[in-house]
């Protein structure tokens, strides 16, 4: 099962040990990032660079849906998606500020070939994937077996973050 949301404006499974998990969920973000602009270059829109502060708030995000077994953009306590990002990639200082969020559940696993595959098959997805406003991103992903929105299945949580200040 995989289910796709998108919005503009966390137990490890048992059988993996937590270094291989750890490298596994980092593979997974890599692959995702680094097939995202791929998808970009083909449309001649720029390379997303890799921000911390979107990272943290992504990160953020898909543990507390893996903790809480939601599934959505707004925060457990129904604060906005761009709220809760704000409050990593602030607008301070900057003239211009958006952000925008794609988020991805699918049990067990899903591969990044797979994740970019649904976003862009999803017409809002797509949008937030080819926006030639974004200029930077982050990616995290997150394994667990949950419940709530989950199930009890096992799960992989994808949330990216896209932003831009000027």
């Amino acid at each position: 099962m995989c289910v796709v949301a998108l919005s503009s404006v966390a137990a490890p499974v048992a059988t993996s040990s937590p270094s291989r998990h750890h490298s596994t969920l980092a593979a997974l973000e890599s692959g995702v990032l680094q097939q995202l602009n791929a998808i970009r270059a083909r449309h001649g829109l720029v390379a997303l660079r890799a921000n911390s502060r979107l990272a943290a708030a992504a990160a953020q995000h898909s543990r507390e849906m893996a903790a809480d077994g939601y599934f959505a953009h707004n925060s457990a306590n129904g604060t906005p998606f761009f709220d809760r990002i704000a409050q990593w990639y602030t607008s301070k200082g900057y003239g211009f500020w958006s952000v925008g969020e794609n988020l991805l559940w699918s049990s067990p696993d899903v591969d990044s070939g797979r994740a970019l595959t649904m976003w862009m098959n999803s017409p809002e997805h797509r949008a937030n994937i080819l926006n030639g406003a974004w200029r930077e991103i982050g990616v995290a992903a997150v394994h667990t077996v949950a419940g709530g929105a989950f199930g009890g299945l096992p799960v992989t949580i994808i949330t990216t973050d896209f932003g831009v200040r000027r």
